[in-house]
């Protein structure tokens, strides 16, 4: 056994020992993170502008803070980036996270010297958990990848700026620096097509044992890798055992990308966003992942019926139900206050708090009364895909409304890796999928307002060219699975596959 994953064993189990202490303490972490936040924020030109000095429970701070969004910061933010001092939190962000939304444009998530732990040491206590729950210690031995942005930073009202994965590349521990790949020279390349043939040079006869990034970035890294020496994954990097991934949900990629590998490997979930790290798989036995409560965040829940609703009910970790879908509102010490993150996830176990993220707020489809939502396309269509053993590279989902006194539905734009035989037969089942488990949906269906679904297959590497034509190939960007309108429909009309 080499030193670094002899000393790992450990350290791993201590910190995983703490892990589960945190785990019976979360309510009360809780409680004490939130005391702590409003301390602190009364100081700060938010914490004056919204009376902080008289909370002093979660129901005095629901009275006074509304629930925003980024739009609704943007003023606070502005401020930040002008190089004004204790604004959303004492001082100055060490950092500003640079990250693009899809409705707000560039967005600028300050990153404090009290947030940044969360960032770092959250990666590192799912690893940790990893290996002291399963003993595999060895792949700290070897070469590991992060698929992510450039690290270089701008300056922003004298703010270092740039992206999140990029920012947390500067924090790698010094001990893991001389297993990490790529180097920073191509790390800090901007074409990601570029970068990826770099990446695949530098990569491709290493001892590569730990491999990590977004799913479809990982499918590219694969598919190049077997383009380039005609092997599998698996017996190119012998020694690869851990796969670690986020950002989407993994099952629609999880087929191709083990397929690409060719055997089994360990998998570690993450739910990391520039606003914080907000939870990790901490077991390979037990569903779900943990939900980081002891880590500078205090998180509030609304029942995802009610986030458009003025006066929303906002629960506390002690209130929360299993199988039930909220809206996830955080409040941290990075100076973010009743902050919606935009996604939606449900509990599958309270003792400990673990979630899975079942989908985006504004990501859904209601164009018809519908409210369909991604966790509901994913399911409906995975079901169908694995009966019929069908491989999907991407997909994503929008309404058409009729204009010519036809009936309306919702269209599917799909590039599959390997088609259905009958596309017509596959089409209905996706759609009494989701008919099974959305009622609306069902209702318009059988109320024959709506028809079936119709899907529009897509050419090889149709999103791969997308995000190319709109500049977001790589890195943290992904394409939503759902939208409400036809923007993005719209513009992959071109890339539809002509018989």
């Amino acid at each position: 056994m080499k030193i670094k994953s002899w000393l790992a064993k450990p350290f791993a189990g201590y910190i995983y020992k703490q892990i589960k202490k945190s785990m019976e303490n979360a309510v009360a972490d809780q409680q004490t993170i939130f005391n702590q936040l409003i301390k602190t924020g009364a100081k700060t030109e938010f914490g004056k502008d919204h009376d902080f000095a008289n909370i002093k429970t979660h129901e005095d701070f629901v009275k006074r803070v509304p629930i925003r969004d980024y739009e609704a910061f943007k003023p606070y933010i502005e401020k930040i980036k002008e190089g004004k001092h204790n604004v959303l939190w004492k001082g100055q962000p060490i950092y500003l996270a640079k990250t693009s939304g899809t409705t707000s444009g560039v967005k600028y998530i300050p990153i404090t010297k009290d947030s940044i732990p969360n960032h770092i040491n959250t990666a590192r206590n799912a690893l940790l958990c990893y290996m002291a729950e399963t003993g595999n210690t060895k792949f700290a031995d070897g070469k590991l990848i992060f698929l992510s942005g450039s690290p270089e930073l701008e300056r922003v009202g004298g703010i270092p700026t740039g992206r999140l994965s990029g920012i947390v590349n500067h924090h790698v521990p010094k001990y893991l620096r001389a297993n990490q790949l790529p180097s920073y020279e191509t790390n800090c390349i901007e074409e990601w097509e570029e970068k990826l043939d770099k990446i695949v040079e530098e990569t491709m006869e290493e001892n590569m044992t730990l491999i990590s990034g977004i799913p479809p970035w990982m499918q590219m890294y694969f598919d190049r890798l077997t383009e380039k020496t005609g092997k599998k994954i698996g017996e190119l990097f012998p020694n690869f055992s851990v796969m670690v991934q986020g950002g989407v949900n993994f099952e629609p990629y999880k087929a191709k990308l083990y397929e690409s590998i060719g055997r089994p490997v360990d998998c570690i979930e993450l739910f990391p966003a520039s606003e914080g790290f907000f939870a990790f798989q901490d077991s390979q036995k037990e569903k779900g992942l943990l939900l980081n409560t002891h880590s500078g965040i205090f998180f509030e829940f609304i029942p995802a019926g009610e986030i458009f609703n003025e006066n929303p009910a906002r629960l506390t970790l002690k209130d929360v139900k299993v199988g039930e879908n909220y809206a996830m509102i955080i409040n941290n010490n990075a100076g973010l206050w009743a902050y919606n993150i935009g996604d939606t996830v449900k509990f599958v176990s309270t003792d400990p708090y673990r979630i899975i993220v079942s989908g985006r707020t504004k990501h859904y489809i209601s164009a018809f009364g519908e409210h369909v939502i991604g966790e509901e396309v994913e399911a409906a269509l995975m079901k169908a895909a694995n009966e019929d053993n069908i491989h999907i590279t991407e997909f994503t989902v929008a309404p058409m409304i009729a204009q010519d006194g036809g009936k309306s539905y919702h269209e599917w734009f799909i590039e599959f890796e390997n088609k259905p035989a009958d596309m017509a037969a596959f089409a209905k089942k996706i759609d009494d999928n989701l008919r099974a488990k959305n009622v609306y949906y069902e209702d318009l269906i059988g109320g024959n307002i709506l028809s079936q679904l119709k899907i529009a297959e897509l050419k090889k590497n149709a999103f791969i060219d997308y995000m190319k034509s709109i500049g977001k190939l790589g890195g943290q960007n992904k394409v939503p699975r759902l939208s409400n309108d036809r923007k993005i429909a719209d513009e992959l009309e071109a890339f539809v596959k002509k018989d």
